[in-house]
């Protein structure tokens, strides 16, 4: 009977460990996706800028108005230069203190 028990206890260690590995692993190719999906998401909007900007060069032929836009399309693209860099630290802040618990 004790034997029965230690066999069901095994087993039932092996399947806790199981299915933490695959927990993790899902964790991991989540990341990985959102990763994929903002760099994507960056470089979309990136080329969306640069878009307008040579529509705007293209197509308004006031100069004062040319430019106000320009302008205006470079301080979006500094605020969101500015929010990558803030999104990048946070996550790398977070990124350090999971690699810390898990150390612990």
């Amino acid at each position: 009977m004790e034997n029965e028990n230690s066999w069901s206890e095994i087993k039932n260690n092996l399947g806790e460990i199981t299915n933490k590995i695959k927990e993790k692993i899902d964790q991991e190719e989540l990341v990985d996706d959102l990763k994929d999906s903002f760099s994507n998401t960056v470089e979309n909007t990136s080329k969306l800028l640069t878009n307008m900007l040579r529509t705007i060069e293209s197509t308004v032929s006031d100069d004062e108005i040319k430019n106000e836009a320009k302008e205006i399309i470079q301080d979006i693209n500094e605020e969101l230069k500015n929010l990558i860099d803030e999104t990048k630290n946070k996550y790398l802040g977070l990124f350090e203190d999971n690699l810390r618990q898990e150390e612990e």
